[in-house]
């Protein structure tokens, strides 16, 4: 509300004084005419002068002056008025061109506000594409880091699973060339029993031989054909047993070749207990063939105590001196 101190018809009074100075009412100037009033009060008071004046624009100021003052007072409206025209028309260009300037920077502002907001926007898919892209690697890099991890592990297990491979092979490899020497040991002490009994053969035969100077044909044809017998069975051990060195000779091959592709341990492993079981199978065969020889070597020995019996009891020819 407009304050009790300043009047209506106060400032009406100084925009008269203004109009007939020749200067456009204003709040400031009606305040330096009347020297108080806030603006609010001035600016309510001016803002109904200027209502009432559109509304009464085309009428003369009240005629209670004297003629005098009335010419000059209506002179001075007329001048008023069409300094209220021009200011008018000069304020309402100005507030064209203001209005003008204002749209032309809001237009501005706006294409400014469209652009940053392209940018922004073509900033946030950039960024987002970064972010997936950021994504996919990082899963890929985890997954990576876990694939290695795995290898890791089963290259650690390869190798502590070769290391128990070649412990076992070693130990394999001991232990065969223990049971070699042991195999060899024993067929080198059945060759000596067997060398021994044929040393006692031929020393019993020699002995019989030299006792049996007149023993009939039939017997000393029967001798040569057992010594014969002997002799191939002698050649055919004899090459069994280097068969069997060949046998045992392929069987270290195939050792030193083991070594060579730990890598395939098992296999190897299973070829070898192959040949071993062979081998075990060739030493019974010639235990067998052994036991074979020591029969008929006892069918021998029984043969000759029978024809020394035979020859015991047939009478010898008397002795010519």
């Amino acid at each position: 509300m407009a304050r009790s101190g300043v009047r209506y018809e106060d400032v009406q009074k100084a925009i008269h004084q203004l109009l007939q100075r020749g200067e456009t009412p204003g709040v400031q100037k009606i305040r330096e005419v009347l020297g108080t009033g806030s603006f609010t009060t001035l600016s309510e008071h001016l803002r109904q002068w200027k209502i009432e004046r559109e509304e009464n624009r085309d009428e003369p100021p009240a005629q209670d002056l004297p003629e005098p003052l009335q010419a000059l007072t209506q002179e001075l409206w007329h001048q008023a008025q069409e300094a209220a025209r021009q200011g008018l028309a000069q304020y309402r260009e100005e507030a064209d061109q203001r209005i003008s300037e204002a749209s032309s920077s809001v237009q501005i502002a706006q294409r400014q506000a469209e652009d940053a907001a392209q940018r922004e926007s073509a900033m946030a898919e950039h960024l987002a594409v970064l972010q997936t892209r950021l994504d996919e690697k990082s899963t890929a890099l985890a997954q990576t880091q876990a694939q290695l991890d795995k290898n890791h592990a089963d290259l650690e297990s390869t190798a502590t699973r070769i290391v128990r491979l070649e412990e076992q092979l070693e130990r394999l490899r001991e232990k065969s060339d223990t049971e070699a020497a042991q195999y060899k040991q024993a067929l080198d002490e059945q060759t000596r029993q067997y060398d021994a009994r044929l040393v006692q053969e031929e020393q019993r035969h020699e002995t019989a031989e030299a006792k049996l100077m007149t023993l009939l044909d039939d017997a000393r044809r029967e001798r040569q054909e057992q010594e014969k017998q002997h002799a191939k069975r002698q050649a055919q051990a004899e090459k069994r047993v280097e068969g069997l060195e060949r046998s045992l000779q392929e069987q270290r091959t195939a050792l030193i070749e083991e070594e060579a592709h730990h890598r395939e341990a098992k296999w190897e492993l299973r070829r070898y207990q192959d040949a071993e079981r062979e081998m075990a199978f060739k030493q019974e065969q010639l235990e067998a063939q052994v036991v074979e020889q020591d029969k008929k070597l006892e069918q021998l020995q029984a043969a000759l105590r029978e024809a020394e019996t035979r020859l015991a009891r047939t009478p010898l020819p008397p002795f010519v001196y």
